[in-house]
């Protein structure tokens, strides 16, 4: 099982796209962003897609609006997790806020699981939306149709002030278009689009971050390490620090190390 998958694993390299292709497949949905999962439902669907059953989904609010409704749903998600023996933390608090970067670490996460637990084959019995709307509380089929295109509008625009002032600039705008010359229409559409990729980029550069403190943690633990005193005179450790404080390219701290591994008398 991949209940313990290390932040470096290749989970957390699955692109947004991939994410959102591998949801909205599994669950017959039409998100556009991470975030719009927000609310918890969408991961508590595919545990219940994982796990036929398990998931209480009469309980799950898929038309959920505000935080206090998403922390109901990770609830439940964590008791399938603690049913489950999956020692995974949600961290809640974090989730709720709809952060794209949080949001697509979680969903890395639980895709990575999923398909640790049915080999990343989709379950062809399992009707996604017959479950949205029944889940054993019965539903009418307007709120079923509603619960299925409400994670792509409530959970965006109704975490808090901001976000309802966002609805409301949301509206104009479809208005404001709907009088527009084409031309406004088609330099409105680039904004969109720009902005987009803003956000895109902003995402990727919060995960090279990531990436690159990682590795910085494990050469300073390397470091740290080798200044034992104890250890900073055996050849391996000066080999290694050899290698560690390289001044640049073109100094080569692998050729030094070997020299000294190789017992070179002007090595050491």
């Amino acid at each position: 099982m991949a209940s313990n998958i290390g932040m470096m694993d290749s989970a957390y390299f699955v692109g947004r796209n991939e994410i959102l292709q591998w949801i909205n497949k599994n669950l017959q949905l039409n998100l556009t962003k991470v975030e719009e999962a927000a609310s918890g439902a969408v991961q508590c669907q595919l545990m219940d897609m994982t796990f036929p059953g398990v998931v209480p989904m009469h309980k799950v609010n898929f038309d959920g609006k505000t935080e206090y409704e998403f922390i109901q749903n990770y609830k439940i998600l964590q008791d399938v997790f603690n049913k489950l023996n999956i020692e995974k933390h949600i961290d809640v608090n974090k989730l709720v806020k709809a952060r794209p970067l949080d949001n697509l670490e979680f969903l890395q996460w639980l895709k990575r699981y999923c398909d640790s637990v049915n080999g990343g084959i989709m379950n062809e019995n399992y009707d996604p939306v017959e479950r949205r709307c029944k889940g054993g509380k019965e539903r009418s089929v307007k709120t079923c149709l509603k619960s299925s295109k409400s994670l792509q509008t409530n959970n965006m625009h109704n975490i808090g002030s901001g976000d309802r002032v966002g609805v409301r600039k949301t509206s104009g705008n479809k208005q404001a278009k709907a009088h527009s010359s084409p031309d406004e229409v088609e330099y409105s559409e680039q904004v969109e689009s720009l902005s987009q990729e803003i956000t895109d980029l902003k995402l990727s550069m919060d995960v090279l971050e990531k990436e690159r403190d990682f590795y910085f943690g494990k050469l300073r633990d390397v470091e740290i390490l080798c200044q034992a005193s104890e250890l900073e005179s055996q050849p391996i450790v000066v080999a290694i620090k050899k290698i560690l404080y390289a001044a640049d390219e073109k100094e080569s701290g692998l050729d030094a190390a070997q020299e000294v591994l190789s017992g070179s008398p002007d090595s050491v």
